[in-house]
């Protein structure tokens, strides 16, 4: 499963790791980067527009061709180990890493740095160099089954004593309208401020736990376009949890089909 690793085992593993940096080209380029990192922006890898609603539609994921041109170009491989990161805390990077798991990667050779770009320069060498790669004719092997529910297995969720519905934005954005049923934790509450990276695992499985999120559970994931769920799914695969869904359609999709909202 998708894990967090930290600076340190990303440092040690030279060669054999494919290092991708999800910022804009102009932070990777004038800002510098991890040695050996490629550059695969954000925005590279977004759909331009909501996918088709259906029973768990595609959401905001990019066209299956599209991404295979992407990791080919960055000398990937389905058998590449990849740690993705980001500068703002893991939750571009982590889209990616979930981008990657939806379209069929080994999600045990997918990684999330523990921390940002600001945190490892801090300590750590950054570069200027590009690094020349290989490319690859990269297939995409969609998976027989994922963790991608649609809007009506959603609405069930909130009246299933054994399931949690979480929705991961901010608390303006859940009080403004949220689906029913659903408990609030914004993303970042499970994130450290000064090290940037992951709580340490007591302090956020007690945050967890204080918003019923808990591992005998099924979780059910929703934001507005389902880049923060991302953050949120990676840490609960991390912390052990197994049943955890993502609503890719997530708010966009809700309320495009104009199903009810709740308001605080």
């Amino acid at each position: 499963m998708t894990d967090f690793v930290s600076a340190e085992w990303v440092s040690s593993r030279g060669d054999g790791l494919r290092v991708v940096d999800v910022r804009d080209a102009w932070e990777y380029d004038g800002l510098g980067h991890l040695p050996g990192a490629l550059n695969v922006p954000f925005d590279s890898f977004r759909a331009d527009e909501h996918g088709a609603e259906s029973d768990a539609g595609d959401g905001m994921l990019p066209d299956g061709g599209d991404w295979a041109q992407l990791l080919s170009e960055a000398g990937i491989t389905p058998e590449s180990d990849i740690v993705a990161y980001d500068d703002h805390h893991g939750v571009f990077a982590a889209r990616f890493l979930v981008t990657a798991e939806l379209f069929g990667h080994d999600p045990d050779r997918l990684h999330l740095l523990d921390g940002d770009f600001s945190s490892w320069q801090l300590e750590r060498e950054t570069t200027g160099e590009t690094p020349t790669v290989e490319p690859t004719d990269y297939e995409v092997t969609r998976p027989d089954s994922t963790p991608l529910v649609g809007p009506d297995a959603v609405a069930d969720a909130a009246d299933d004593p054994d399931a949690v519905l979480v929705d991961t934005r901010e608390d303006e954005e859940y009080d403004a309208g949220h689906i029913p049923g659903a408990v609030l934790l914004d993303w970042r509450d499970l994130v450290d401020n000064e090290t940037r990276g992951l709580l340490p695992q007591d302090e956020a499985l007690s945050v967890l736990e204080a918003a019923g999120i808990v591992p005998g559970k099924r979780v059910v994931l929703y934001c507005n376009t389902a880049r923060r769920i991302s953050h949120t799914y990676v840490v609960l695969r991390h912390l052990g949890f197994e049943q955890v869904d993502f609503y890719e359609g997530s708010l966009t999709e809700w309320e495009a089909q104009g199903r009810p909202l709740e308001t605080n």
